[in-house]
């Protein structure tokens, strides 16, 4: 068995003496695992860095073996990332969550898509302005993606497109102002650039998130009794404190 496919490192793991187990997300093969010969080493770590776009080859006897992967790297996003704390832990938490919520070799191609876009965000964004919403809309794609989508196109209760302003915490749709307002303590808060506005401030990007981390919990990770990754709890620290402190970078 053999296939050759773009990936993204999304995590890996020291096996034995100087090999790694990687995780991938493919273009083609979605979230794909194997053994890298030297990805442990010193002069192989650095392939294996989270967020490093590779080209990929996998060989086993059987498909269902693990098998061996052969990267060959293509960019390391995450060395240019280090001087910004934000942008590291964005890319962190990305890769975390999709290393532990997709599901193994099913093939994703938005959620690999949305990730390219994501990391070139990070990287080409110098005035940090833009990525954070665009990771709150990768996030939104994930859930998507597994089948638990939200609608936020209009109002559960009239139908109406215009003036939302809430998401039900039950349902995932979105609620207008004139209907959700006597019961605002009980929704979560719809940001403007989830439904076509474009003001993506800290205090939207937070609530955004909150959005995101609310149905991720009840979704995908409560059902299974686990919690949410640090990696993205990280990002959430950071972007509050960087808003409380007015940064944009």
């Amino acid at each position: 068995m053999e296939w050759c496919d773009d990936g993204i490192v999304l995590a890996s793991r020291p096996h034995g003496e100087s090999s790694a187990v990687v995780q991938l997300l493919t273009r083609v093969h979605g979230r794909h695992a194997g053994l890298v010969r030297g990805g442990a080493s010193r002069r192989g770590r650095h392939v294996v860095e989270p967020g490093t776009l590779v080209s990929a080859t996998w060989r086993a006897r059987l498909a269902e073996h693990l098998g061996h992967l052969a990267l060959d790297p293509t960019r390391h996003v995450g060395a240019r990332l280090l001087e910004d704390p934000a942008r590291l832990a964005a890319l962190n938490a990305a890769c975390t969550l999709a290393a532990e919520v997709l599901p193994e070799r099913e093939p994703h191609v938005g959620v690999f898509e949305g990730m390219l876009t994501l990391l070139e965000t990070l990287q080409a964004d110098s005035e940090g302005a833009l990525w954070p919403a665009v990771y709150v809309h990768w996030e939104l794609g994930l859930l998507g993606e597994l089948g638990f989508g939200l609608d936020l196109t209009c109002c559960a209760a009239t139908g109406k497109s215009y003036d939302l302003a809430f998401v039900s915490p039950r349902t995932g749709r979105a609620v207008s102002r004139d209907i959700g307002t006597p019961y605002a303590d009980r929704l979560l808060i719809l940001p403007s650039f989830l439904h076509g506005g474009t003001e993506a401030g800290p205090e939207a990007i937070s609530q955004g998130l909150a959005i995101t981390g609310h149905f991720f919990a009840c979704y995908v990770f409560d059902p299974v009794d686990r919690s949410m990754p640090q990696a993205r709890g990280r990002l959430v620290e950071l972007l509050e404190r960087r808003g409380a402190s007015g940064q944009k970078h």
